[in-house]
């Protein structure tokens, strides 16, 4: 069962402290969304090939992704506070070693820091804001979670063009890194001063489950390698059923971890909560589709219709402010409109990917200017705000703060995984089907389709939540 509410935490002020939660947390998304324009200047700068630069993007997914979960319960058990200063500590560093890395192989360890960084500070901003946050203003908390979400994708790719254009293709893609050594100085002198010491302070040791720690980490490598390492050896595709397996493992360790009194990790009874469940697949089906439009709209752009990279991330501009602005209004109503929200946010994204569909075809004769898929893309953009953040809040709203770090990582794990999976799934399609002779508008319908239907499997869980809410006590 889950527990009962912790009681409210001692006044803070919140704002300072949000900002502080907010600040890293952008500078990270930054280091994820800027990469790719910064590839091809990476490999001239380092003389390094394209094998040795695909860990320069998978390195960093991998050991986030891994860390989520495990990160989220140290942070419970031990002391967000400490949890996040160690993230943004390691994230910095490695962001410092990044931009002064002398050869591939270096920026590649240096990435796997920021990685390792970003894992431990992420689940912590969850968590703080779930324990320091409550009702209306935890609400909005979260619709600036998604707002910094939605600027730092927007602009990164953007500030990237823009140092590699002044300062040239060999210090613009460093300094994309060392701009983030400042910041996480300030978020660190910010978290002592605005973020309440809450370390553990009993004499008893804290159980952390290091085997389910262990198990898990080695359940999301597996799952996730194959996905990430595309192009490699096939066999690497053996680690996916492999994975599975010792998720299995996992699953099973925990509930005789807690069947012999002791604490495990994840509590495996949390998924018993209608509501966390629901949540937890409605973002991974969500994330499986959504995620990989920002792929193959620039691959049919750029490798179709031969527009530059930089033309093909200002297509993504609008999109990016229209989903500032909807999380921002979403966050005054959420709590109102429960799941009819995020079910609404789901149409919208069904319409933008409908006018994408139905816009290509006169893109690609001619008949209008490419940047005409802005308009479809914004809808995108306004579902996002609508979606993201009100199913984090109404989802973790079931949750007892308590466990808000652990919560919060299985929470953007799905999202990771579904990402993962998606990004590499659908463009593969396009390709298969190019490569076997369909043209590339039919393969890009196709893969639209696709994600279409992803997009009404997840508001097809979000409309049996919303049955669930209305049976609840003073449902919405």
């Amino acid at each position: 069962m889950i527990p009962h509410y912790s009681a409210p935490t001692p006044a803070v002020r919140r704002k300072p402290l949000l900002a502080v939660l907010l600040a890293p947390l952008f500078m990270a998304l930054i280091a994820v969304s800027v990469i790719n324009v910064a590839l091809t200047a990476i490999g001239e700068g380092l003389e390094a090939d394209t094998g040795s630069l695909q860990w320069v993007i998978s390195g960093y997914a991998l050991s986030f992704a891994i860390l989520l979960v495990p990160a989220g319960r140290a942070g419970d058990a031990t002391g967000r506070r400490r949890m996040f200063v160690i993230g943004v500590g390691i994230f910095t560093l490695g962001s410092l070693m990044s931009g002064l890395a002398p050869n591939v192989e270096m920026l590649n360890l240096a990435r796997i820091l920021q990685g390792i960084g970003s894992g431990l500070l992420n689940p912590q901003t969850v968590g703080l804001i779930q324990q320091h946050f409550r009702g209306q203003d935890r609400a909005r908390a979260f619709a600036l979670l998604a707002t910094t979400v939605a600027v730092a994708t927007a602009i990164g790719p953007v500030i990237g063009g823009l140092l590699i254009q002044v300062l040239g293709p060999n210090w613009g893609w460093r300094w994309m890194f060392l701009m983030n050594v400042p910041i996480g100085i300030g978020a660190i002198i910010g978290t002592f001063r605005f973020i309440p010491d809450d370390r553990a302070r009993g004499k008893a040791r804290p159980d952390l489950d290091p085997v389910g720690t262990i198990l898990l980490c080695l359940a999301i490598l597996g799952i996730m390698l194959p996905f990430l390492e595309r192009g490699v050896n096939a066999l690497v595709w053996l680690s996916f059923p492999a994975g599975l397996l010792v998720l299995g493992l996992w699953w099973t360790w925990e509930r005789r971890y807690k069947s012999r009194g002791s604490s495990p990790m994840v509590d495996t009874a949390i998924f018993a909560n209608r509501a966390f469940r629901n949540g937890i697949l409605i973002v991974s089906v969500y994330f499986l589709g959504a995620t990989s439009v920002w792929i193959i709209v620039p691959l049919f752009l750029q490798m179709h219709l031969h527009h530059t990279a930089f033309e093909a991330s200002l297509l993504g501009l609008p999109s990016s402010m229209a989903a500032a602005i909807s999380s921002q209004i979403a966050g005054r109503y959420v709590l109102t409109l429960g799941r009819r929200m995020v079910i609404a946010g789901f149409g919208v994204a069904f319409l933008g990917l409908l006018g994408t569909t139905l816009l290509a075809g006169f893109v690609e004769s001619g008949a209008v200017a490419f940047w005409w898929l802005a308009a479809p893309l914004m809808l995108m953009g306004l579902s996002q705000g609508m979606t993201i953040s009100p199913n984090q809040t109404l989802t973790l709203n079931s949750v007892d703060p308590r466990f808000g770090g652990v919560a919060g990582g299985i929470l953007q794990l799905g999202q990771r995984l579904g990402a993962a999976i998606g990004t590499a799934m659908i463009p593969g399609i396009i390709f298969s089907l190019t490569d076997g002779g369909h043209d590339w508008l039919e393969a890009f319908t196709i893969a639209l389709v696709i994600i279409m239907a992803l997009t009404l499997a997840a508001m097809g869980v979000s409309f049996a939540d919303r049955a669930r809410e209305k049976e609840a006590p003073g449902a919405l």
